[in-house]
């Protein structure tokens, strides 16, 4: 990395140095790399080290460096997109879904969910859990909620239960889901904050910024499927290929696995 001289710049010292890192992480460094410790970049940039904390956490924020006791600071992959303007239209656990199913349970739902879905409130849903891994870490938590009514074969596929056969129940569910005709889904996406749950999921504190994409899935003229996706902000960027070649995304242009 080289230096720099901060005193002249109007903006906050901490704000320039991350530009200043930000740079040097895109030419000098690769995912997975260790930076040097504090004291050394902080002597290197002739900055305080109180200045220097305030930059790396700014750049820990944005998803470009992972900060662990133990290991120190490492340069973050790049972020994964989230394809949310696509043209594909495909049922989950169809082709290169890189999602990995976890479990399914049947309860009812949350009212919202219900409403979307056109179910009562009372009737319970297949709510298959899956999860997403970017690099070894987790990137996103999802949540598909089936009706029963979607896949009528189903009681058939009850096992008792257990790790193993909750993810075969998830598997089948999915598998079921893939007999209908798709004839089209919708997508929403917002801001949102990690609840407790999704927290734990996505190795991140309650309450850190994440992205909820939802997306509804039709056959047969209603609502088959309703999907609820939660993405780490840090880690993710949203892509718009088919309506326009759009991408939102901080960081380096590289390539998201």
């Amino acid at each position: 990395m080289g230096t720099t001289q901060l005193e002249s710049v109007p903006e906050p010292k901490y704000w320039h140095l991350k530009t200043v890192l930000s740079e040097a992480l895109d030419s000098e460094f690769t995912v997975g790399e260790i930076l040097p410790n504090e004291r050394d970049l902080a002597a290197r940039f002739g900055v305080a080290r109180a200045t220097l904390r305030q930059a790396l956490e700014q750049l820990e924020l944005e998803g470009r460096l992972n900060r662990r006791r133990g290991v120190g600071t490492t340069v973050a992959p790049p972020r994964m997109g989230v394809a949310v303007g696509t043209g594909q239209q495909v049922w989950p656990g169809t082709g290169d879904d890189t999602w990995q199913a976890v479990d399914c349970t049947l309860a009812a739902p949350p009212a919202a969910v219900a409403t979307a879905l056109e179910t009562p409130r009372d009737h319970a849903v297949h709510i298959v859990r899956r999860s997403r891994v970017s690099h070894g870490q987790p990137v996103a938590a999802e949540l598909l909620y089936v009706p029963r009514t979607s896949v009528p074969d189903l009681p058939a596929l009850d096992t008792p239960s257990g790790a193993a056969s909750e993810a075969a129940r998830a598997r089948a569910v999915l598998r079921e889901l893939q007999r209908l005709e798709l004839q089209g889904q919708d997508r929403a996406v917002e801001l949102g904050s990690a609840r407790a749950a999704d927290a734990r999921e996505l190795d991140r504190l309650p309450g850190a910024p994440v992205l909820v994409l939802t997306t509804r899935f039709f056959a047969e003229g209603r609502t088959a499927a309703l999907s609820v996706a939660t993405y780490r902000a840090d880690t993710c960027r949203l892509t718009f290929g088919a309506s326009g070649g759009v991408e939102i995304h901080h960081g380096p242009a590289q390539q998201a696995s």
